[in-house]
């Protein structure tokens, strides 16, 4: 099947969540990275508080995360992606309104720990709905381009309108996210019209068994399953690496007076998006005669030396910066997908909701890194960012490792 027949292929609910990716995610990115300057401006906190306060809200989300992704093998990719997607809404339009700084603990916590019920159904889902393996990883592919549009446009866009660094602007997220369950509805309503039409004798894609969602059995296949283990650890330490990106090198350029501040955060944002999607389908053609494990290993490296260029870039070299996050942006459109698509391929059809969902653990590593971070910035500076050249060297070892690891019976299973 050539690209065009598997852009055919796609039921209409794959192309709502493409659409949700790019509306939620570009609204997101016109507010959240500046989070970590409203409360340093708002509060004056030093990085290593700032950081405590974003690391705590994102790891109780990363367990939240794994227990939606197991709950929705049992009661259905629909209705925890409707119950997230409300707490979504109202958690936004909460953190457009708070004043007090514990306020903004509880509200940053509720706005994570939505995002992370949010994504594992939702990957799951892709799995669900497109059969064929090679069409299920365009559209795993197509999604995460989707979500670096948004995220190209919506930092500039926030700039155009005069929101960056605006509380009030979180709104615009929520409103987003509403549309969003509006149009993903419809989407819903048209899959359960093409299960009908073509007669499907099975259970529709968002409502799986009672029993393959239970915790007994998806806890004692996640304990056995070493590969899963390292692959968690890998990727864990990849996302605490990358993270640092968006929180503590917006810190680091704040409190060392980086000149035109908002305007470089803004710009390396979009740089970041621009480069994703002008290259991302561009790097799967040529990576595509890879395993995913090489394809990983080489935007390891090439991520490895944007933390060299990171440490050593002069303070005042704006086009420095963007050079060094060039760099990291053409590993990141490498290493993000091809995560997805590597759990799709290891994940049995009947847990696919609990291997996305223990897949969250890997935002471990996102959530510690303002924390890790805003210690590392306290203590060294720039140079912290030596630190993840050399975690990248690590990551490198543990991928090169996973084809010798032992899997239990049952995740080798399909169904």
């Amino acid at each position: 099947m050539n690209r065009w027949q598997q852009l055919k292929s796609f039921p209409a609910l794959m192309w709502v969540l493409i659409f949700g990716a790019f509306i939620t995610r570009g609204s997101y990115y016109m507010v959240w990275p500046f989070l970590a300057i409203i409360l340093y401006d708002s509060f004056e906190l030093s990085a290593t508080a700032v950081g405590v306060i974003l690391s705590a809200a994102a790891l109780v989300s990363v367990f939240v995360g794994f227990v939606g992704g197991t709950l929705s093998d049992k009661y259905g990719r629909k209705n925890i992606m409707y119950a997230s997607g409300v707490l979504y809404i109202i958690s936004f339009l909460a953190l457009a309104e708070v004043t007090s700084l514990t306020g903004y603990i509880v509200i940053i916590t509720l706005c994570s720990i939505a995002k992370a019920i949010w994504e594992p159904p939702t990957s799951a889902l892709i799995g669900d709905i497109v059969s064929d393996s090679d069409a299920r990883e365009l559209a795993m592919q197509i999604r995460y381009f989707s979500v670096n549009v948004g995220a190209a446009l919506g930092p500039m866009g926030g700039v155009w309108l005069g929101l960056t660094g605006q509380q009030s602007s979180f709104a615009i997220t929520a409103y987003a996210f509403l549309l969003f369950l509006v149009v993903l509805a419809w989407g819903f309503s048209q899959q359960t019209k093409l299960i009908t039409a073509t007669k499907v004798n099975e259970q529709s894609p968002q409502e799986n068994s009672e029993n393959e969602g239970q915790f007994s059995l998806v806890w004692r296949v996640l304990k056995q399953d070493r590969l899963l283990q390292c692959l968690i650890l890998a990727n864990m330490t990849c996302m605490l690496i990358y993270a640092q990106m968006d929180t503590t090198l917006v810190q680091y350029l704040k409190r060392a007076d980086a000149p035109d501040v908002l305007l470089l955060v803004s710009s390396l944002i979009l740089t970041n998006a621009l480069v994703i999607v002008c290259f991302q389908f561009v790097l799967l053609k040529v990576m595509a005669s890879l395993t995913l494990v090489k394809r990983i290993q080489i935007a390891l490296a090439v991520l490895a030396v944007s933390q060299v260029w990171l440490a050593f870039n002069p303070l005042t070299w704006f086009w420095g910066w963007v050079g060094a996050i060039i760099l990291m942006s053409l590993a990141e459109a490498v290493l993000f997908p091809t995560m997805n698509v590597h759990i799709d391929r290891i994940a049995p059809k009947h847990l696919r909701g609990a291997y996305f969902g223990a897949a969250s653990f890997y935002s471990v590593g996102y959530a510690i890194a303002p924390f890790i971070g805003g210690v590392l910035l306290d203590w060294v500076g720039v140079w912290l960012f030596l630190i993840g050249g050399v975690g990248c060297l690590w990551v490198i070892y543990l991928y090169s490792i996973l084809d010798r690891l032992p899997r239990p019976e049952i995740a080798l299973v399909t169904k």
